[in-house]
């Protein structure tokens, strides 16, 4: 039987993904399997934190200073302490926008979810609704969302899974943003499952989801 494994969320804004996690604990995809053990905020006064304070769970506000010498690695010292005094097996970045350098040992226990199909519309800058403008103003017929695994350059690391929807021409940012989130908020919980139950296994640049010791597609709903 799988671990219950203790997630630290990293958020900025409104904390939605954090509510979609902590609904799937209550009575869905991750019941048993999972908790949210810290929430660390790049920022205070956001909903994220009062979401994470009404369900009990401790909420810390982590500033970095950009004038300050090493203030990125400080930065990065900080949220790390806090991770590993909440003894955190796997980090979820929810809509995070601070940049962190990741430790070797976090490698492969941090997570983000993008609102595009990575490598398409990654990289810096590349969050939110300039995702879906840019999709919209190259003309794409299909977008959607990737769970990916985390490194230290910006929407880079292995992809865990993806699930697209389609893309009109008359669609608005809006329109787009909407139609991705809800497939969000199946593909996140699922990632972490998979990560719960062990069956993540990272090759280079590839994760294998595994099922009787075999590499399968992840389920879909």
């Amino acid at each position: 039987m799988a671990k219950t494994i203790r997630i630290g969320i990293l958020l900025s804004g409104g904390g939605r993904t954090l509510e979609n996690i902590l609904k799937h604990i209550r009575k869905g995809t991750l019941k048993g399997l999972a908790e949210v053990a810290v929430v660390v905020a790049s920022r205070p006064g956001i909903r994220g934190i009062e979401i994470a304070e009404a369900a009990g769970v401790p909420a810390h506000v982590i500033r970095r200073n950009p004038g300050a010498p090493g203030s990125v690695q400080a930065y990065s010292d900080a949220m790390v302490a806090r991770l590993d005094e909440r003894k955190v097996n796997l980090v979820c970045m929810a809509g995070f926008l601070s940049y962190w350098v990741i430790p070797e040992r976090y490698l492969g226990r941090v997570m983000n979810i993008h609102p595009a199909l990575l490598p398409a519309f990654g990289g810096e800058g590349m969050y939110g609704h300039h995702v879906h403008e840019a999709v919209l103003a190259r003309g794409c017929k299909v977008s959607g969302c990737t769970v990916h695994f985390v490194n230290n350059t910006y929407d880079d690391g292995p992809i865990i899974l993806q699930r697209p929807v389609p893309a009109y021409a008359e669609d608005t940012p809006d329109d787009l943003a909407a139609r991705v989130f809800r497939e969000e908020c199946i593909a996140y919980p699922e990632a972490i499952r998979l990560f719960a139950e062990g069956r993540l296994r990272i090759e280079g640049r590839i994760v294998h989801v595994l099922a009787g010791g075999k590499p399968t597609k992840p389920r879909s709903r």
